[in-house]
């Protein structure tokens, strides 16, 4: 699992989204985002999270072991 792979589903789940994301430890399965939605505003920081989690969906019980999230309303 690349990066922009992971910030393609993100972008793609999320209308409006702008996701930046690294992978931290080069093995394709530890990574780290920042997400800035419009759809956020109004919502807690578990909702955006939630959020995120639906967009990636199956991946999250995949490929991706881990990930660090930083989420915020545009």
């Amino acid at each position: 699992m690349t990066p922009d792979e992971v910030r393609v589903r993100i972008e793609a789940g999320i209308p409006g989204a702008k996701a930046t994301v690294e992978d931290m430890t080069g093995t394709g399965d530890h990574f780290a985002a920042v997400v800035v939605a419009e759809s956020f505003r109004g919502k807690t920081l578990m909702q955006m999270h939630r959020m995120v989690y639906a967009a990636l969906g199956d991946l999250m019980n995949g490929p991706i072991h881990a990930l660090k999230l930083e989420t915020r309303d545009a």
